[in-house]
């Protein structure tokens, strides 16, 4: 579903250069749902944001399905947003509409994806993300976690293939950040979309199918549900070897690396 080799993403400012991914690497598979999580400015909100078609990469491979991000016209670039993407920010004002209610909100979602607004399809939306007993409700008036929930169902409007979070439970308590969790999993099971999700929330981030840690720009590690972290190597043969490990190794610039009995072995020098 989702193909990066190499990506790179260059912003400019007072002619300045800053290289937010650096030659990234990424798979997700069809109906996947994969956390992103890395320290401020490592580059995971540039990820979705290239990915959700908000902005063009600088260089690299990025595919989305059949979509070339990199050669998308702006005609293109708006279709493939429309019908490609779903999109949950953090801020729930960014969602909903606060003068509609939530079923209008989804409906008005479907306009704009060019389907017909479907109330029925809408409520089945609401109820697969345990809202439907809200349909009525202006957002105003529901929690942080009603909101969200309402969102999940809101970027869902257009059937899109590949749903798209940035930190969906970053402003919210533990329990309400569970119930939102259960939402994106009743997700993928029901409707097999890809999910692509940003958190700084270890334990968000452990409920997904798989967590991959970005790094400077590249992905450094990636954890599968319930087994250990494991250090990716690149298409470059590259891999970020954790800084602690490093400094309690005693590693400065310099490695040795040799093969003994089918093992790479790393060693100080």
């Amino acid at each position: 579903m989702i193909t990066c080799e190499g990506l790179v993403k260059i912003y400019r400012a007072s002619g300045v250069e800053v290289f937010a991914l650096q030659g990234l690497d990424l798979q997700v598979a069809e109906g996947e749902w994969v956390a992103i999580v890395g320290n401020s400015g490592s580059g995971k909100s540039t990820l979705m944001n290239v990915l959700g078609g908000l902005d063009a990469p600088s260089a690299g491979t990025a595919r989305v399905g059949d979509w070339d991000l990199t050669r998308l016209t702006p005609r293109r670039r708006d279709a493939y947003r429309r019908t490609v993407t779903g999109f949950v920010w953090q801020n729930s004002g960014l969602n909903l509409l606060p003068y509609l209610s939530t079923l209008e909100n989804i409906l008005l979602a479907m306009d704009v994806a060019r389907r017909r607004p479907d109330a029925k399809a809408a409520l089945e939306l609401l109820d697969l993300v345990g809202m439907a007993a809200k349909k009525d409700a202006l957002p105003p008036t529901c929690s942080g976690g009603e909101q969200q929930r309402a969102a999940v169902a809101v970027a869902l409007a257009g059937r899109p293939r590949l749903l798209l979070a940035d930190e969906p439970t970053g402003s919210l308590d533990a329990a309400s950040a569970g119930l939102v969790m259960s939402a994106f999993r009743r997700v993928g099971e029901a409707l097999g979309t890809t999910i692509l999700m940003v958190t700084h929330d270890w334990g968000v981030a452990r409920q997904a199918m798989r967590t991959v840690r970005i790094r400077d720009g590249k992905v450094a590690t990636e954890t599968l549900r319930g087994a250990e972290e494991v250090v990716v190597l690149d298409s470059a043969g590259r891999l970020q070897i954790p800084r602690h490990l490093l400094e309690s190794a005693g590693i400065g610039s310099r490695v040795e690396v040799t093969l003994h009995d089918g093992d790479v072995l790393i060693r100080k020098r």
